[in-house]
């Protein structure tokens, strides 16, 4: 019977733990909103989001985009040779770039270069009890260290998506028209022809959604950092970890709204 129960009472364990801690980073992100709608407002902290989670990222989600795209464009032309069907290579980039992949990619990027660098400086500062003098000087951490933050990965992370899939469908483009032998204007109107704007609306929403949770798991696995180079260490790998998670969750339910038949 102990063997029996063993394992089941394990996996309760770690389904409640699993449980609270959601329910603590809801609490935490509805704090974090509160805060963004709330003066006082720290405009210079937020433009120096701004650029870290938007300008200085987009050379990598360029980077990324633009062999992504290239990658799926002979990919679909590979694969529709056995059907007959290469002729759906711009169609396929275009929907797979714009609903799927240029989203997901940029929200994982954003995970791997924002959220770790928000949780490292956060819990250095906490560490170096930089949090507890804001407290000392009646400045909220959630307000200056947080809310520009997420505000900032709101602002940037679509506009980020919108990019990412222009130069993911310019990748598919250049592979198609240099080394797959299309039109180029053919090719061009029958991308521009196959998207739709509920394509288009469902990216930003993406975009937006994935860039919140990104900013928030790295604030959030900031502020709760244990003490020490091991608690900074944890709390970078925790909050990459969880981003990303969470992005392709929120990716999957976002797409059965968005496009569910």
């Amino acid at each position: 019977m102990t063997l029996v129960l063993s394992p089941l009472a394990a996996l309760g364990r770690n389904t409640l733990a699993a449980l609270a801690m959601l329910g603590r980073i809801t609490l935490f992100a509805l704090s974090t909103f509160s805060h963004i709608l709330r003066p006082p407002f720290y405009p210079r902290e937020v433009f120096n989001a701004l650029m870290q989670v938007g300008w200085l990222s987009l050379p990598v989600v360029g980077l990324t985009a633009i062999f992504t795209g290239g990658a799926l464009a002979l990919q679909i032309y590979s694969g529709g040779a056995r059907f007959n069907a290469e002729a759906v290579v711009p169609q396929i980039v275009a929907i797979g770039m714009v609903r799927e992949l240029g989203p997901v990619l940029v929200g994982l990027m954003i995970a791997a270069r924002v959220t770790s660098s928000i949780a490292a400086e956060i819990a250095t500062m906490k560490v170096t009890e930089q949090i507890d003098a804001l407290v000392t000087l009646s400045t909220h951490p959630m307000k200056y260290l947080v809310a520009p933050r997420v505000l900032a990965a709101l602002i940037t992370v679509p506009l980020l998506v919108g990019v990412g899939d222009i130069i993911g469908i310019l990748g598919g483009y250049t592979v198609g028209v240099q080394n797959l032998g299309f039109n180029a204007a053919t090719y061009i109107q029958n991308t521009v022809d196959f998207l739709e704007p509920r394509d288009i609306i469902s990216s930003l929403v993406k975009g937006a959604v994935f860039g919140v949770i990104a900013a928030v798991m790295g604030c959030y696995y900031g502020m709760n950092s244990g003490r020490g180079a091991q608690g900074v260490g944890r709390a970078t790998k925790g909050s990459v970890q969880a981003a990303a998670i969470l992005i392709l969750a929120a990716n999957f339910l976002l797409t059965g709204v968005f496009f569910s038949v």
